[in-house]
């Protein structure tokens, strides 16, 4: 696909969190390049779930990253996929309500495991739900925490998990599983408790 074609050039391999220092440090867009390079088939494919159009979809990728490249030195930015995946999600919704389209996301189970805390999140996004998953996230041990952090906003695998944080396998599994109903249930508790 056209789309996708990458000036891939040899170049040092610096970290996300490094390529934007340097974007932010000198202004020189070949850093942020790389970036936007590193991430175009992520955020065309994250676009795609949720616009379910392929023009609209790429259309919405080059808006995203003309927004960023004048804005990204004013945010403050721990992890930038993850930041970067919150920005696509609410770019997208942006333009579903715009176009007072139904939100339906479908994801793929192979991409991720069970959604039924995301496809919640993404049926609406009013504020109360984004406080609502914030307030959960809180009340989650931390290994469980972590761990869902980790899997569904950062898209690490269980076998990075594990790397990263020290747990075993088993209990990586375990942690996502039970945090996610956990989170479930306190983010329905929690609406349904702000409607009553």
């Amino acid at each position: 696909m056209r789309f996708f074609t990458l000036n891939r050039q040899k170049s040092v391999e610096y970290t996300d969190e490094e390529l934007l220092e340097q974007y932010r440090e000198t202004g020189d867009s070949e850093s942020f390049g790389q970036l936007y390079n590193r991430y175009i088939p992520l955020v065309y494919g994250l676009c795609l779930k949720y616009l379910q159009n392929e023009d609209q979809s790429q259309d919405a990728v080059m808006e995203i990253f003309e927004n960023l490249l004048p804005r990204v030195s004013g945010y403050e930015i721990k992890v930038f996929k993850t930041w970067l995946y919150s920005v696509v999600r609410n770019h997208c919704f942006h333009i579903l309500k715009e176009n007072k389209k139904e939100i339906i996301v479908d994801f793929d189970s192979s991409v991720m495991e069970s959604d039924q805390i995301l496809t919640l999140l993404s049926e609406d996004v009013e504020k109360e739900q984004e406080d609502a998953l914030n307030y959960c996230m809180a009340k989650l041990s931390e290994p469980q925490r972590i761990s869902i952090d980790k899997f569904f906003y950062e898209e690490m695998s269980y076998a990075d998990i594990v790397t990263l944080t020290g747990y075993d396998l088993k209990s990586v599994k375990s942690y996502i599983q039970n945090g996610k109903r956990n989170l479930k249930l306190c983010i329905e508790s929690r609406l349904n408790n702000e409607v009553s």
